[in-house]
């Protein structure tokens, strides 16, 4: 195995872990090494590897809006309060690095449906959102994993 092939594998696992703690752009930076590598061995098929990875990955960032927002909208919360929820995550990331994002986001979502909702409901639109929040995780880890399986099945044969 080649220096390069460690190196852009170094790289999807960093992204991998990038898509679950959300400091770095996993899944760019998963793209991002997938192309370096191809580049690197240049051949067709490592190209096409890049374009199934880089397909995957796209499948993956259109589906994790997609699907938790339509649940979202059937569970009634609307686009502000993720928006609130989303600043204060900000936020909330430099405040306390790394779990301020999500403290933040809960927090915001939280603050938001209280001051549409009452506190009474303010709970169950939470949780809505916050699974919507983490099934949109699991889709992008979901693309990551084929993508990172795809290079590995790649790199191995090339």
């Amino acid at each position: 195995m080649a220096v390069t092939d460690l190196l852009v594998g170094l790289a999807v696992l960093v992204g991998l872990v990038g898509i679950v703690v959300p400091v770095l752009p996993g899944s760019v930076l998963i793209l991002a090494a997938i192309a370096v590598w191809a580049a690197e061995v240049s051949s067709t098929s490592a190209w096409l590897v890049c374009a199934l990875a880089a397909a995957l990955l796209l499948v993956g960032g259109v589906v994790k809006y997609a699907v938790p927002g339509r649940r979202l909208r059937a569970g009634g919360v609307p686009n502000r309060t993720l928006m609130f929820g989303g600043l204060l995550g900000i936020v909330g990331f430099f405040v306390i690095p790394v779990v301020g994002l999500v403290i933040g986001f809960v927090a915001g979502v939280y603050l938001s449906e209280i001051q549409r909702v009452g506190p009474e409901r303010a709970w169950p639109s939470t949780g809505a959102a916050l699974r919507a929040a983490g099934l949109s995780l699991l889709i992008e880890l979901a693309a990551g994993l084929l993508a990172a399986l795809v290079w590995l099945v790649g790199a191995m044969a090339v």
